[in-house]
C-alpha cells in the first residue's frame, strides 16, 4: 500500500496497491493504519523507572541505553548469560528478526529467546516440516486459489482476519470447519457452500472421519491418486489403518458433525479437479495442534493435493511478517535459514558468518510460554528485553504472565505506543513504526517484499535496528556486527540463510524493486540482476513440491495420528467450552487498533458470544455484563446473543486488557512438539456480574 498526504489537509492517508495477493483491497485496519503515525499517544522519548515503585520518567537515549547495558552486564556477570532473555515478534521485518536472534546469541550469549509467533503458526510449521521437509505458509501463490473447485478452511476466518484474501475464493465452493458460524462460514452458507461446526477441540477426529469416508467410498481409488501415493509418499498404510476406525457415525458422536454432512463434504472435496485444504489458528492452537494439522495434511496427501498443479495444502499465517518472522532465528530452537539450532553443520555455517566459534552459539532455550512462566523464578531469567510484543495481554494465562513480568529484576520494552507490558517496564525505548523504516517482509506465499520508509520517525525515535546497534556496542561488540542500516543486515541474512531450507541467497535487493515476484527458496543470484525468462518472470520457487518434496528421498510423509481429548474438558463446575479469536476491527493485543478512534468506536469493549438459551440459563440478558469464569481466572464481558452459536460454547475476542482480557481464561497446556498453548479450548461457566466482579489484576 501507499502512504500519501491528503491534498486538502496534509494528513497522511493510506491507498491500496493493486497487488496480486490483495488486488487493491484493504481491511478496516489497513485503511486506518496511518492514523497511529501521528497519534498523540506515540512514544517519542525513552522512559526510565528509578525504582520498582517509582513512576516512569523521561530520559535521554544515552542514559537509557547505558542503564540497560549496565543492568544486563551486571546480571550476566553474577548469574550467567541465561539470566537475560529476549522476546520477539512475528511483526518484525526480516532484518529485525535476524538481528534480534543474533543479538541474543552473540551480544548477550543467551539461549533464552523466543517470540510471539510461537503462539500463532508453530503447530502448522512443525507438521509441515515433518510431512514435507519444509514449512512455507502457502507453497503456491495465492492466485492459485482462484480456480480451486473446493477449498476447505479449517479454523480460519479470513472474512474478518484477512478480508482481501476472500477475493480468491468462490464462496459456493468453500467448506468451512469452525465451531462458530463466523462471517466466513456465513458467506459460504449464503452461496451454497458448507459449514461443519465440530465440538471445540475435535478437529483432528473430523479430519480422520473425512479420510475414512474418502477411503471407504472409493474416492481414493482413482488411478492418479493411487499412483501419487505410491510414487510420491511414504507411510500410507499406517494412516489408512488409523482412518479405518473413524466411521461417520462414530465421528458424528464425538464431533457433533452429522454423518451426512461428512459424506457430502468428502464427496465435494474428492470430486474437485482442483482442491485445497488450508488450516488456521483454530486447528493449531491446541495441546495436540501438530497432530491436528498432520491429520488434515494426511487427508490432503491421500487425495494427491500437495505438489499437484492447481491443488495443494497450505497454512494461513497470522501476523504481519508471520512467515519471515519464523525463518531467521528469533525462535528458541532455530537459526537463520530455518536451520535447527542443534544441527552441527548449520551452527558451523552461522559461526563463520557471525565470526564466532561454533561452541559460542548457545543451544536451544525455552519456548515462549515456558520462557514467560520462568521469568523471575530461581532458575529462570532475571531480565527480559521485549521487542514488538505485548505478552501481558496476548500470552495464555495472562495474569500469571503479568505476575512473572512484575517479578523480574529488570524489564526493557521497545515499542511505539504504551501498552500493558510497557507499564510494567523499568525502561521503555520508543521505536519507529512500519511507515518510518525500510526493510523486507515475507508474505504467506513465501514472497519476499520490500518495505520502503515513507516518512522519517518523529524526533527522538529510533528504529529497532538502531536500538540493537546501540545496545550491542555498549555490550562490547563492534558496530559492524550490528549495523543500524537494514541493507547490510539483509546482505548478511542472505549469507546466513544460504544452503538452509529458507534460502534467501538469491534474493538480490535490486530484484525486489521489480513488480515480478521473488519467492524463497532462491538459492543463487543472477549476477547481472536480471530474471531468467524476462522481467516479469518469478524468481526463486513460487510453487514448491511440483517435482519432489523437501525430504532427502523426495517423498512426503504420511503421519499416523491418534485422537486425544483437549487438556481440559467441561465439567459440572465449568460446563461450557470457551474459544477465543480475532474480530474484524482489532488486531492481536489491540495496543495499536484500540488507539484508532474509528476502530475503538466500532468495537469498544470485550464481549462474549453465547447462544440465547445458554445465556438465559445463566440469567443473562442480551447486552448484560457477564462473568466468564475458568479455573485460571475471571473475565468481565458484555453478553452478545448469537443464535447460531453451539449451546455448549462461548466465544471471546482476545484484543482487550484488564478485566476484559480473554487470555486470563486460556489454558497454557502445551503441544509436546510445537510447544503451542491451548488457546482454543478452555472450560468455563457464565455468571451474572455483581459487586464481587474481579478488580484489575485479580
Amino acid at each position: 500500500m501507499f502512504l500519501t498526504p491528503a491534498p486538502d489537509t496534509g494528513q497522511l492517508t493510506v491507498a491500496p496497491r493493486d497487488f496480486p495477493t490483495n488486488r487493491g483491497g484493504l481491511c478496516q485496519k489497513g485503511w486506518t493504519s496511518a492514523e497511529l503515525l501521528t497519534s498523540p499517544e506515540r512514544l517519542t522519548t525513552p522512559l526510565i523507572r528509578d525504582g520498582k515503585d517509582a513512576p516512569l520518567r523521561e530520559a535521554g537515549w544515552d542514559e537509557a541505553l547505558a542503564h540497560v547495558t549496565r543492568r544486563f552486564a551486571e546480571l550476566r556477570a553474577t548469574r550467567g548469560p541465561d539470566s537475560v532473555a529476549v522476546f520477539g515478534s512475528g511483526g518484525l521485518t526480516n532484518e529485525k528478526a535476524y538481528a534480534l536472534g543474533k543479538f541474543a546469541r552473540v551480544a548477550l550469549g543467551t539461549s533464552q529467546i523466543d517470540y510471539n509467533g510461537r503462539f500463532c503458526m508453530s503447530s502448522a510449521a512443525a507438521a509441515g516440516n515433518r510431512a514435507f521437509g519444509l514449512d512455507r505458509g502457502l507453497p503456491f501463490p495465492a492466485t492459485d486459489l482462484d480456480d480451486s473447485e473446493a477449498v476447505v478452511l479449517v479454523g480460519a476466518n479470513p472474512a474478518e482476519t484477512m478480508p482481501p484474501l476472500m477475493g480468491h475464493f468462490d464462496p459456493a465452493r468453500l467448506i468451512v470447519v469452525d465451531p462458530r458460524r463466523t462471517a466466513t462460514a456465513q458467506t459460504a452458507l449464503d452461496a451454497g457452500g458448507l459449514h461443519l461446526a465440530p465440538t471445540p477441540g475435535t478437529d483432528l477426529a473430523l479430519a480422520l472421519g473425512l479420510l475414512h469416508v474418502a477411503l471407504v467410498e472409493g474416492h481414493l481409488d482413482t488411478p492418479g491418486r493411487v499412483a501419487y501415493r505410491r510414487d510420491r509418499t511414504t507411510g500410507w498404510e499406517a494412516v489408512r489403518k488409523c482412518a479405518a476406525r473413524w466411521w461417520p457415525e462414530r465421528t458424528e458422536r464425538l464431533t457433533g458433525v452429522a454423518a451426512a454432512d461428512l459424506r457430502r463434504a468428502a464427496a465435494v472435496l474428492a470430486g474437485a479437479r482442483r482442491a485445497h485444504i488450508l488450516t488456521g489458528r483454530g486447528a493449531e492452537q491446541h495441546s495436540k495442534g501438530v497432530d491436528t494439522v498432520a491429520a488434515w495434511i494426511d487427508l490432503a496427501l491421500a487425495l494427491g493435493l500437495p505438489g499437484t498443479p492447481g491443488s495443494g495444502y497450505g497454512c494461513l499465517t497470522g501476523q504481519g511478517n508471520g512467515q519471515g518472522g519464523r525463518e531467521h532465528g528469533q525462535k528458541s530452537d532455530q537459526l537463520p535459514g530455518y536451520r535447527h539450532i542443534e544441527d552441527r553443520a548449520g551452527r558451523e555455517h552461522l559461526a563463520r558468518v557471525w565470526g564466532v566459534r561454533e561452541e559460542e552459539i548457545p543451544g536451544a532455550g525455552r519456548s515462549a510460554w515456558e520462557l514467560l512462566d520462568a521469568l523471575g523464578t530461581q532458575d529462570g531469567p532475571a531480565a527480559l528485553l521485549v521487542m514488538g510484543s505485548n505478552p501481558a495481554v496476548s500470552a495464555p494465562r495472562s495474569r500469571r504472565v503479568i505476575e512473572r513480568l512484575r517479578g523480574l529484576d529488570f524489564l526493557v520494552v521497545a515499542d511505539f505506543v504504551r501498552s500493558e507490558t510497557t507499564e510494567l517496564a523499568d525502561v521503555v525505548l520508543p521505536v519507529a513504526m512500519w511507515a518510518e523504516e525500510s526493510g523486507t517482509m515475507t508474505n504467506l506465499e513465501g514472497r519476499v517484499l520490500r518495505r520502503r520508509a515513507a516518512k522519517a520517525p518523529p524526533p527522538g525515535v529510533r528504529t529497532d535496528l538502531e536500538v540493537l546497534h546501540g545496545l550491542a556496542v555498549r555490550l562490547g561488540r563492534s558496530g559492524e556486527e550490528f549495523p543500524p542500516d537494514p541493507a547490510p543486515v539483509f546482505a548478511e541474512l542472505r549469507r546466513a540463510s544460504a544452503g538452509g531450507v529458507a534460502d534467501y541467497a538469491g534474493v538480490e535487493p535490486r530484484l525486489l524493486d521489480d513488480d515480478a515476484p521473488v519467492y524463497w527458496p532462491a538459492r543463487s543470484a543472477t549476477g547481472a540482476g536480471t530474471r531468467p525468462g524476462g522481467p516479469a518472470a518469478a524468481l526463486g520457487t513460487p510453487r514448491l513440491f511440483l517435482d519432489r518434496f523437501a525430504h532427502a528421498d523426495g517423498r512426503a510423509r504420511f503421519l499416523p495420528v491418534e485422537y486425544r481429548e483437549a487438556a481440559e474438558l467441561p465439567d459440572a463446575e465449568h460446563p461450557l467450552y470457551a474459544t477465543t479469536g480475532r474480530q474484524l476491527e482489532h488486531y492481536q493485543s489491540g495496543a495499536q487498533t484500540r488507539r484508532v478512534p474509528a476502530l475503538r468506536a466500532a468495537a469498544p469493549q470485550a464481549y462474549v458470544e453465547v447462544h440465547p438459551d445458554t445465556a438465559r440459563r445463566a440469567g443473562l440478558a442480551d447486552g448484560e455484563e457477564a462473568r466468564v469464569v475458568s479455573r485460571r481466572g475471571t473475565v468481565l464481558a458484555r453478553t452478545r446473543y448469537v443464535a447460531s452459536m453451539r449451546p455448549d460454547t462461548v466465544f471471546l475476542p482476545f484484543h482487550f486488557p484488564g478485566t476484559g482480557a480473554a487470555n486470563v481464561l486460556t489454558n497454557p497446556a502445551l503441544d509436546p512438539v510445537s510447544r503451542m498453548p491451548e488457546f482454543k479450548v478452555s472450560a468455563v461457566r457464565l455468571e451474572r456480574a455483581d459487586a464481587n466482579a474481579p478488580k484489575e489484576g485479580e
